[in-house]
């Protein structure tokens, strides 16, 4: 339904089976094209709650601040987001501080694929999502990712509100680089 509406990027979806938790997002060209696409979207989201047996969607709007893929994620691929919340006007040296220090780090790790960072500047939230080629693959980074996860979140001011990892079931998201 949404490939063919005007400013469409594409569309991902991550999910835990065993909560039932499902995050599907959606990419736009501009702001404007997501907006023209509300209304238009709205009946899909209703019915992917009755499939979900009455999940109630929580709809938020994003900018994309960080987008960097070292390759494709395979079928089997999973994806640890992270969200975090810091004084708004320090969200731009947040998000410089993880282009040049987080990135390369994880980028040796095992099993990397991409990573993606979304904000909301007026609420001062972001939502890193990082993806593996495997479960195994995100496991084995974990350590890894709670050291400099809490290093960095020191160093920057940012608190770390929740941390969850899901299984990629969908990855159709062509956003152009940003790292």
């Amino acid at each position: 339904m949404v490939q063919g509406m005007d400013g469409f990027v594409g569309l991902s979806m991550v999910c835990d089976r065993e909560s039932g938790r499902c995050i599907v997002t959606s990419a736009w060209e501009t702001e404007d094209a997501m907006r023209a696409s509300a209304d238009r979207v709205k009946a899909s989201r209703s019915r992917a709650a009755e499939v979900m047996e009455g999940a109630s969607p929580e709809v938020r709007d994003w900018e994309i601040a960080l987008m960097h893929r070292r390759r494709e994620a395979p079928e089997g691929a999973c994806t640890r987001i992270t969200w975090v919340r810091r004084d708004p006007a320090g969200m731009d040296d947040s998000i410089a501080t993880y282009r040049a220090r987080v990135v390369p780090a994880m980028e040796r790790w095992y099993g990397f694929c991409s990573v993606s960072g979304l904000v909301d500047r007026g609420e001062g939230v972001a939502a890193i999502s990082v993806t593996y080629e495997s479960r195994d693959a995100m496991e084995q980074s974990r350590g890894q990712a709670i050291s400099l996860r809490d290093q960095v979140a020191t160093e920057t001011g940012v608190e770390v509100l929740e941390v969850a990892e899901f299984e990629l079931a969908l990855a159709h998201l062509r956003v152009p680089e940003t790292v």
